[in-house]
Formats: C-alpha cells, structure tokens, sequence
C-alpha cells in the first residue's frame, strides 16, 4: 500500500506509539510486513527490510520478551529503554519524512518522539505501579499486552492508518489525563533504577 501524505502522518502516529511500547516488535513487524509486500515503506526506511535489521530487531525483541517480564529487572530495563524507544521513534518519523519540507520533517520528528514518550511514559508509570504486587502473573500480563497491542498497531497501520491513529489517539487522551500520576511513577521508577545500579 502506498500512502498520501494524510495516511503516512496517521501511520507515523500508529508506529511512534507502538515503538514507545516495544521498539524491537515495532521494527521487525514493519519489515515483515515489507518482505510480504504489505507494506510499501517511504523510500528512508527502506533499510528496516533488511533481513539484518529483521533478525536484529526479532533477536532483541526475543531478549526484552523474557527482560520485561521479571518483576523488579524490568523497572531498570523500562528505564534505560527510555534511551532507546524514543530517539528511535523519532528517527523513524525523521526518515519516513524524508521528502517533505525540512520544517514538516522536523514537525513528524519531535511528534513521533513526543508520541513515543507519552506511550513508553505510560507502559513504564504501569509497570511501576503493578511491580510492587508479590505474585508476578500481574507483570506478566502487562507485558504480554504491551507486545501484543504493539504489534498490532503497526499491522492494522499498514492497511488502515486512520482507524490505528484513531485508537492511538485515544490512548494519548487517556495518558494525558493520567499524566501527574504518570510522572510520579516515573520519578519512582528511576530512583529504583538508580539504586539498583548501585548496589
């Protein structure tokens, strides 16, 4: 499917939101996708259809599966994965706008990171606040569905954009309003990442 330039906005919307959720899945689905001819990438992420970059991407995804799913550890992985989902969404959406004016390319890479943020701020506030529970079937639950929703977004953008930025859209609306609490997960988050770093 090619996109106009509406359906590649909406698209970038879907995928900054599921890269703030799982970057690794978001990556080797968008170029699964693009190997089965499902999806006609923007000519600057031609390289995520790289059988390197799949492999990469499925091999890391594998490791933050399990990474994500051990209470306690997966407060610090979440955490220096802030490093990473973000900027990466960014520079997905710098890419995929290769072709449009340097102030519109600069407009869909601080969106797609500020996206990304907002989902990965909202993944990570919820994992602080189900980590403390002492059965771990909680955690793991959360993660399942994070990666679930992750991919699934990325899919559904790949033939009907609006209806996946339509949901997306939603779940920005919600985080938003939970945004104080969010912020005060995070900062708990971090202080238990710093003290596990030092110990």
């Amino acid at each position: 499917m090619n996109f106009t330039g509406e359906e590649l906005a909406a698209l970038l919307v879907a995928i900054s939101f599921a890269a703030g959720l799982n970057v690794y899945a978001t990556v080797a689905t968008l170029g699964l996708l693009a190997h089965a001819h499902l999806l006609a990438l923007p000519p600057g992420l031609h390289l995520l259809s790289s059988w390197w970059v799949i492999g990469a991407a499925g091999a890391l995804f594998l490791l933050e599966f399990f990474a994500d799913k051990v209470p306690a550890f997966d407060l610090l992985w979440n955490a220096l994965h802030t490093f990473i989902r973000v900027p990466v969404a960014a520079l997905i959406a710098f890419q995929a706008t290769a072709g449009l004016s340097p102030w519109e390319q600069l407009a869909a890479t601080l969106a797609g990171g500020a996206i990304a943020m907002v989902a990965h701020g909202s993944k990570t506030a919820a994992r602080a606040a189900v980590t403390p529970s002492p059965e771990p079937l909680s955690n793991i639950g959360l993660s399942l569905g994070e990666d679930v929703l992750a991919v699934f977004l990325t899919w559904l953008a790949s033939w009907n954009p609006y209806t996946a930025a339509a949901i997306v859209v939603v779940l920005l609306v919600a985080a938003l309003l939970l945004v104080r609490w969010i912020f005060k997960a995070l900062g708990r988050l971090f202080k238990g990442a710093t003290k596990a770093l030092s110990q």
